[in-house]
């Protein structure tokens, strides 16, 4: 008898184990980081925050730069609203004792040397043509992670700044069109 219940025991560690390995392979377990984020909304988390930190350089630039009214205001908006989520993101990022990254990654940099060596019309339209890039990609990861994130924060952080970004991508559409920025835009 004691060997039946040792058998049934150790089948059913090897069933517990053998589901633990299947679901870690498909994906569907989440590890959780120190406070209890998921590696994804961890990533996440860092991902808006360099996104983030780009809009607002970006802007930046795009106020000092730009030619159009247009591209100036866009720019100042990206400023303003970006600047608002990245405070918002600090504080869930320390809530979640989640690292966020201190300067612009080697694409954001690259992009925003790239826009420094531009003036006039020139900047205005690649200004413009990399923003309208950048929030259809923004508006992409902010709709996966309002449905999958594990955190309750990070959840809502992505569901409440997911119409911010619609919008700029719609005013982002409505200028690079004005601009002529369309042209080579994915």
């Amino acid at each position: 008898m004691n060997r039946i219940v040792n058998m049934f025991f150790l089948s059913l560690l090897a069933a517990a184990f053998l589901m633990a390995v299947a679901q870690a392979q498909s994906g569907m377990t989440p590890t959780k980081s120190s406070a209890g984020t998921t590696a994804m909304d961890s990533t996440f988390i860092k991902s808006a925050a360099q996104g983030g930190m780009a809009e607002v350089e970006l802007g930046q630039l795009a106020v000092q730069k730009g030619t159009s009214d247009e591209v100036k205001k866009f720019g100042q908006r990206m400023v303003d609203d970006h600047g608002k989520a990245n405070a918002r993101l600090k504080q869930i990022a320390g809530e979640e004792h989640v690292t966020l990254p201190q300067r612009l990654n080697a694409k954001d940099s690259a992009t925003k040397a790239d826009l420094e060596k531009l003036s006039g019309d020139e900047f205005d339209r690649a200004y413009m043509r990399d923003m309208l890039k950048d929030h259809k990609q923004d508006v992409a990861e902010f709709q996966k992670e309002s449905k999958s994130a594990q955190d309750a924060a990070v959840k809502s952080f992505a569901e409440q700044t997911l119409p911010t970004l619609k919008d700029h991508l719609k005013e982002a559409q409505k200028i690079a069109s004005s601009q002529g920025a369309n042209a080579r835009v994915q």
